[in-house]
């Protein structure tokens, strides 16, 4: 398995990077031509080198402005791009099969004409691809593919710090970029410019990292993703729990600096509107820049994802198989607590969760599984019934004990994983409907519907 490593550029001459910007805005173009022409139906089984010999016979590639090798690349992406946009909106079409188809022969055929890219001759697929699958368009001007061989890295000063020579727009005419780092990058680069500063995206073989060599536990695990922490076991234990306090206090930080920004803007408008657009230039300029406020932002995702990564790394220290909650679906409606707790909510990083789940456990050999979220975190593992939520506590209506929200829903994801009647596609009204006959069965001892057990008649 591959990961991403970023380098990001150190004191850089703004000449080169206005080239740079250039570069990337007409190769933005080409993207989008390729998104506008290739993104839906016309785009379904050809291949980008189809897209490259066609643009090279009749000189579409002339009006282009680049150097052949870079539009090459970005065509090489934008393609690849809309291939996994479509491969998207097959994993939302398969959960539909699943869902409303129940004959298994007619599953597979669904499923094998999907696969095949044959979903065009069945009404029923056509629909559901239509449904799920919209045309793409292009919103990237401010990146650069590089080819392995085409650029080249070198070391200038004491320090080691690595410059990065890349193609410009001129023939055989380089652009060297100083890098913050002592690393050379390798493999085909990806290079994305913001605020003044390149990032050079690579990827690097999991293996020569060191938290590949690291064991895994042995235990089986299920976890509950929260917002106060990163995670919560079956065993009780937390993890990540400087994570609320993070989101909560960059949610308030920047909601203040918002509503100061926009009395700011509102001067802005009114000096705009009374002719004054020297003032209005001004103000945009000087007191309504992005440059600060997107810094502080990447740093912040920084943050969370160290502290997302260590919880996880923890996790996997004691366990090797964990059972997980499903959480690729939007949250419903959050409307009854309130505008500040779902400002603070919005900024719930379970995407990041999942991804550091995803990567550690393959990267150190342990199983993942992910199960129905439904319920998980209402019902009390006493009784096995639907209890009364209260802040972090979950109280049980029958017995009266208390758990915490997040450790009940733990054991609960754990057990989930051997349920029989929920599987991971199960709604979650049949869910509910699933626990309740459950909790009456149990309450009132009724015998299963097989039962031979004789009644006894009152006389």
């Amino acid at each position: 398995m591959k990961v991403t490593r970023i380098a990001y550029s150190k004191n850089l001459n703004a000449r080169k990077y206005e080239q740079l910007a250039e570069q990337a805005q007409r190769l933005g173009r080409v993207r989008s031509l390729v998104w506008r022409k290739y993104g839906a139906l016309a785009g379904v089984g050809v291949s980008d080198r189809t897209i490259r010999d066609q643009w090279m016979k009749d000189c579409t590639a002339e009006a282009f402005g680049v150097l052949a090798t870079d539009w090459k690349e970005t065509l090489r992406d934008a393609v690849a791009d809309i291939k996994a946009n479509r491969e998207a909106a097959k994993a939302l079409v398969r959960q539909a099969i699943r869902r409303h188809t129940r004959d298994e022969a007619e599953r597979k055929r669904l499923f094998t004409a999907l696969k095949r890219d044959r979903w065009m001759d069945d009404p029923y697929l056509s629909r559901l691809m239509r449904k799920h699958w919209k045309h793409g368009r292009n919103r990237t001007e401010n990146q650069i593919v590089v080819r392995s061989d085409l650029y080249r890295t070198f070391t200038l000063t004491e320090s080691g710090d690595i410059w990065l020579a890349v193609p410009s727009l001129v023939r055989r005419q380089l652009i060297a970029i100083p890098l913050n780092t002592t690393v050379a990058p390798t493999g085909t680069l990806r290079l994305i410019l913001r605020d003044g500063r390149v990032e050079v995206h690579y990827q690097i073989e999991d293996s020569t990292l060191k938290s590949s060599q690291r064991p895994c536990g042995t235990a089986k695990i299920g976890v509950d993703k929260g917002y106060s922490e990163v995670l919560t076991d079956s065993d009780g234990n937390h993890h990540g729990l400087e994570l609320g306090d993070l989101l909560r206090t960059e949610s308030d930080s920047r909601n203040a600096k918002n509503v100061r920004r926009a009395k700011i803007q509102a001067v802005a408008d009114k000096a705009r509107a009374s002719g004054d657009s020297a003032k209005a230039d001004r103000i945009s300029q000087n007191n309504l820049g992005t440059i600060k406020r997107n810094r502080r932002h990447h740093a912040f995702e920084a943050r969370v994802r160290s502290v997302t990564f260590t919880a996880v790394h923890a996790v996997v220290d004691k366990a090797e198989h964990i059972v997980a909650e499903d959480l690729t679906r939007p949250f419903l409606s959050r409307k009854k607590l309130g505008k500040k707790t779902n400002r603070r909510l919005a900024a719930w990083t379970k995407g990041v969760t999942a991804e550091a789940l995803n990567s550690l456990s393959e990267r150190r050999g342990s199983a993942l599984t992910l199960v129905n979220a439904a319920y998980t975190s209402q019902v009390v593992p006493c009784c096995r019934i639907l209890g009364m939520r209260k802040g972090d506590r979950l109280h049980c209506t029958r017995c009266g004990a208390v758990w915490q929200a997040d450790h009940a829903g733990a054991i609960n994801v754990l057990e989930r994983d051997s349920d029989p009647d929920i599987t991971l596609y199960t709604p979650h009204t049949r869910v509910k409907q699933i626990i309740q006959e459950r909790a009456d069965r149990r309450r009132t001892r009724l015998p299963v519907q097989d039962s031979s057990t004789p009644v006894r008649r009152a006389n």
